[in-house]
């Protein structure tokens, strides 16, 4: 039995619900969509009061089972104007879970800015913000642990989401309480800045109860088994998700210079953006090469990267900001990347997002790509709220349009993650068709090889991995786990009733991925989305990436046909 929170911030009073059973494990990526849905959010305006901001916990929250411990939270995006559902690892779902909370809703806006805190003993108080307004989240986090204490973990809405700003994130503490794990996209944090609430302080307490303790405590150790085992974990152990950079550079679809090219040459010496090479600079300088985001967490593919002095520079350095703000801004050097990377996590803001916008502010001849300086300046507008870092604040497609560039790369406003759908095509599929906007974690299928293959072949390989990531974000899993966690179902559903009374089978897992990735579709079709929203920008298609000189194939017509053709298998 957990606890859920209807928050109204307008007359600070809670309504609680006790949630148990199925419940517990409709949680996530699945309750957001639901909820968003039968709440009519679709219609509403996304910076008022009137969109709910949810954070929910799985079925898992609170205990020590590997890469399950990670806090959804979810509105009706202010970026994209459609569904989101914005993840992260962290201790936030951790302390939700040993509170007995499967989760809470925020509604309407505080008439001041305020701190949520819960405590131990379930109370919940209001307390002025005003000591943290305006303060990097590194600064915030600290003066907020010196007034509750080490042992809490925060929720916090950085400078950016402060003035609504849709870059913005809500930055999570991870286990050395560093506010560096950010359910980022989306403008998920403007909502939380529309809501004036600065930050959730929610108190670490002990393990819950479960059901079956001892048999939870069994599939837990198995699992653990397993993903000590798999040899995509001890790859992610040892170069974190950097790694993915070497890869996505050698076969020529990473983001370089606004997607002009799919490839960096390292000038003539070794690519420097890749994990293996930050990997053994790293420990050379004394950084720490495996780190766990969330207490229990096996893989650990965090890292925490260090200056030549052996000083922290920032924790984590990931793919997705080395293939954004990296090499897509034309930085080689991954000092540089750190540095823009340490002052983007102090701003609370999508890494994503940023690199993408600034990237077409250099394309458009504001900036020049390589020219670190001018993106420390670009950040420095956007956090000091300046009257153009409001502008820069708004993300990619806005800012592409404001300065009249000609190469956008977004879907449905939202920037496109770093797998060039020219080369990665299947994971381009995804992006174009998931509801979340531009989003490789929707469906991320880097490795499949496309040439002759079918559209339909492709679109099911999209689906498939669209079903079974969305079934992981609806129950608190990473997705970095899924070698384990989708080839061992029959384990994740015992451990499940174990944990929380049900009695599910295998294919449960499944049902809930298809449920969710139908009310997510359902939500933006309300919302007014159409299939043109669903289309790659034009340069895709125009402009053959090099060095394998191949440009987009599908239309979004064509794929939507195909998905329809999958769908009716479940009809």
């Amino acid at each position: 039995m957990r606890r859920y929170l209807d928050i109204d911030l307008a007359t600070q009073e809670v309504q609680e619900k006790r949630l148990a059973g199925m419940d517990l494990v409709n949680a996530g990526r699945y309750f957001i969509a639901k909820t968003l849905l039968d709440s009519g959010a679709a219609q509403v305006d996304p910076l008022s009061g009137d969109n709910p901001l949810i954070f929910s916990a799985g079925p898992f929250a609170g205990t020590n089972f590997s890469n399950a411990n990670r806090t959804s939270i979810g509105c009706k995006s202010p970026l994209t104007g459609g569904i989101k559902e914005s993840n992260a690892g962290g201790t936030f779902g951790v302390a939700l879970g040993q509170l007995h909370i499967a989760g809470l809703t925020l509604q309407g806006a505080a008439p001041d800015w305020v701190i949520i805190h819960i405590a131990k003993d379930g109370t919940i108080s209001f307390d002025s913000a005003a000591p943290y307004m305006g303060l990097g989240n590194f600064e915030a986090a600290k003066k907020l642990h010196e007034k509750y204490g080490k042992k809490v973990s925060l929720a916090l809405c950085g400078p950016v989401g402060e003035y609504q700003g849709l870059l913005a994130g809500i930055a999570i503490s991870d286990t050395d309480r560093r506010p560096s794990r950010l359910a980022a996209r989306g403008g998920v944090g403007a909502v939380m800045g529309t809501k004036k609430v600065k930050a959730v302080v929610a108190e670490l307490n002990k393990m819950p109860e479960l059901h079956e303790r001892k048999k939870v405590m069994a599939a837990i150790k198995e699992y653990g088994k397993k993903i000590r085992a798999d040899e995509l974990v001890d790859v992610y152990k040892k170069t974190g998700t950097a790694t993915m950079a070497d890869f996505t550079n050698y076969i020529g679809g990473l983001p370089v210079e606004n997607f002009r090219s799919g490839q960096q040459d390292g000038s003539g010496g070794p690519f420097k953006m890749g994990g293996d090479y930050i990997r053994e600079l790293n420990l050379s300088r004394g950084g720490t090469t495996a780190h766990a985001c969330m207490p229990g967490c096996l893989i650990e593919c965090s890292n925490v990267y260090a200056d030549e002095n052996g000083v922290e520079i920032v924790s984590p350095v990931e793919y997705e900001t080395i293939g954004l703000m990296g090499t897509n801004c034309g930085l080689s050097d991954p000092d540089e990347l750190a540095r823009v990377n340490a002052v983007a996590n102090d701003l609370g803001i999508d890494t994503i997002e940023a690199g993408a916008m600034i990237a077409v502010l250099m394309d458009a001849g504001v900036g020049q790509f390589g020219d670190v300086g001018f993106m420390l300046e670009v950040l420095e507008e956007i956090r000091r709220g300046t009257e153009r870092g409001r502008i820069y604040a708004q993300g990619t497609a806005r800012v592409g349009e404001h300065f009249g560039a000609s190469r956008i790369p977004v879907i449905k406003k939202q920037a496109i993650s770093a797998y060039d759908p020219r080369v990665i095509e299947v994971t381009g599929i995804t992006m174009m068709m998931t509801a979340q906007g531009a989003d490789h974690t929707a469906g991320n299928v880097p490795r499949m090889q496309a040439e002759g293959k079918s559209t339909d072949e492709l679109v099911d390989a999209s689906m498939e991995a669209q079903v079974v990531m969305a079934a992981a974000d609806s129950l608190g899993f990473c997705i970095f786990g899924r070698g384990v966690t989708n080839t061992h179902l029959h384990l994740i559903a015992d451990a499940i009733n174990h944990a929380v009374g049900t009695d599910l089978d295998a294919g449960f897992f499944e049902r809930i991925g298809r449920e969710t990735l139908r009310l997510e579709s359902e939500f933006n079709r309300q919302a007014g989305f159409t299939v043109e929203d669903d289309e790659l920008p034009a340069f895709f298609y125009e402009e053959p990436l090099p060095p394998s000189n191949k440009a987009a194939r599908f239309h979004s017509r064509e794929i939507r046909d195909s998905v329809a053709r999958w769908w009716a298998q479940y009809s």
